[in-house]
């Protein structure tokens, strides 16, 4: 029996989010995805279908941690080594979470940032993936109306994350390739001081770093301007920090609770909250386990209530907390998924670069932010769109345009690279080859056609007996 829809009859029965546009589901960012899914490539069953590079997932350590599991079976309830344990952590569990994932989880990110931060265990508070910490934080600290700032290009996703069910806006504040798109005091400044002018209230600032989609990390300059404009302003600061284990080059990552324990700071610490997520650092999505870290006592206590909303599995907690407290694997796995990307990242990168695609240099993150701009027909977001789609329906590739990403110079995209095997990364660059020698023949041939045509009327003007229409004897004639 299939599903019919009375969706617009039905439409003055639901509610106003229900019948919102606020997911941002028609964005091409998600519009890729659909494609994919439509027409997913396959090596063997469908070798013509559409590859997936717009899903920001490290696939490339599922082996070690396979292992793990395979060497560690009393870690899972779910086998005849753990059932023992399956009684009490079947059993309900309250908001504060298993003591020993918590504790767990925070070794975790301070081995994720080198060891150069510490976490304090209670103030870890745990949500269904980085998307549900994102919306728990924004209704601990904003009300509908209010806005946060966001440098762009950012993760097109947090319209959804912070916006559909809090009321809350997002400013983009405009960050250029000029700059490699560093996020500077003067656009925070200007884009603060005409959201006053206009009457908005802003009560944030969201940053990532390591950036989605750029790959590149905050130096510690940067991360201090941030903080003491957050101080002077009196707003909070929410740090995405899920990428942080995904540094694979220098410079190192400096986490923003790195630079709050500096001496003689005098950074408001009450103002800032950081988001974490086993997601990409680990490879494990699925398990949806994602954190937010406030150094507000208020703040901290509220999220742990609202907490209740979203909550991980006992059942997850109990299987990661005995991965995470295994020092030597945690050590390893960090190490070797860093290599694993460099190389990735190393080898796509010197793919594109052979057809004249370049990419924003960067050091971290799953994806590349590649520059296509000379592929335009003209530097418009609706040039851009055309790209877009001929390389979704033609090149069979889900990458994700810029306008997607709020980024205010067309022609940037952002590719993904580790949520695929080499065989799959290798097909993907012999269709953009392919793709840019054709765009590069065809643009050729107009070349051609235009030289030729413009050397005919110069012919033309030029025969004996053949008069111009353009020659002054015409006009005189008339």
């Amino acid at each position: 029996m299939g599903f019919v829809s009375n969706y617009n009859n039905n439409k003055a029965l639901l509610s106003k989010i229900a019948t919102n546009d606020g997911h941002g589901e028609n964005s091409p960012y998600f519009d890729g995805w659909k494609a994919y899914e439509t027409d997913p490539f396959h090596p063997t069953t469908n070798p013509d279908g559409v590859i997936q590079m717009g899903l920001a997932e490290n696939q490339l350590c599922f082996d070690l941690i396979e292992d793990w599991i395979r060497r560690n079976p009393a870690a899972s309830v779910c086998t005849a080594e753990g059932v023992s344990e399956f009684r009490a952590v079947a059993l309900f569990q309250d908001y504060h979470g298993l003591s020993s994932f918590r504790h767990a989880i925070a070794k975790f990110m301070e081995k994720a940032r080198g060891g150069k931060a510490k976490f304090d265990p209670d103030r870890v508070v745990m949500s269904g993936g980085a998307t549900g910490a994102h919306e728990l934080i924004t209704f601990c600290v904003a009300d509908p109306g209010d806005a946060f700032l966001v440098p762009s290009p950012y993760y097109p996703g947090f319209d959804r994350d912070l916006r559909w069910r809090t009321g809350v806006e997002l400013i983009p504040t405009p960050c250029k390739s000029s700059n490699d798109f560093k996020i500077t005091r003067e656009s925070l400044e200007s884009t603060f001081e005409d959201a006053k002018s206009s009457g908005i209230n802003v009560k944030g600032l969201l940053i990532t770093n390591p950036s989605n989609p750029l790959g590149t990390i905050l130096d510690r300059d940067t991360i201090r301007d941030i903080l003491s404009f957050a101080t002077e302003k009196k707003i909070h600061l929410v740090c995405d920090e899920i990428y942080a284990a995904t540094v694979f080059d220098k410079p190192e990552f400096v986490s923003v609770s790195e630079v709050l324990d500096e001496a003689n700071t005098t950074f408001d610490r009450e103002l800032v909250h950081i988001i974490y997520s086993l997601s990409k650092d680990l490879g494990v999505p699925g398990f949806r386990v994602g954190v937010v870290y406030s150094y507000n006592d208020d703040v901290v206590r509220c999220a742990r209530k609202m907490s209740s909303f979203g909550l991980v599995s006992s059942q997850t907690q109990c299987l990661l907390s005995a991965m995470l407290s295994d020092e030597e694997f945690t050590s390893n796995f960090i190490a070797e998924s860093a290599r694993r990307l460099c190389s990735r990242r190393k080898a796509f990168t010197s793919g594109l670069a052979r057809v004249w695609i370049s990419c924003l240099e960067a050091n971290a993150g799953l994806f590349c932010w590649m520059d296509l701009r000379h592929l335009l027909r003209e530097a418009t977001e609706d040039a851009e769109m055309e790209l877009w789609r001929m390389i979704i329906s033609d090149v069979k590739l889900n990458v994700s345009p810029g306008s997607a990403f709020h980024c205010a110079e067309p022609g940037w995209f952002r590719v993904c690279f580790a949520n695929m095997d080499d065989s799959t990364m290798e097909v993907a660059l012999k269709r953009i080859r392919t793709f840019v020698f054709r765009c590069r023949k065809r643009r050729q041939l107009k070349l051609r056609l235009s030289f030729s045509s413009s050397h005919r009327l110069e012919d033309a003007s030029m025969t004996p007996g053949v008069i111009s229409p353009r020659s002054p004897l015409v006009r005189a004639a008339t």
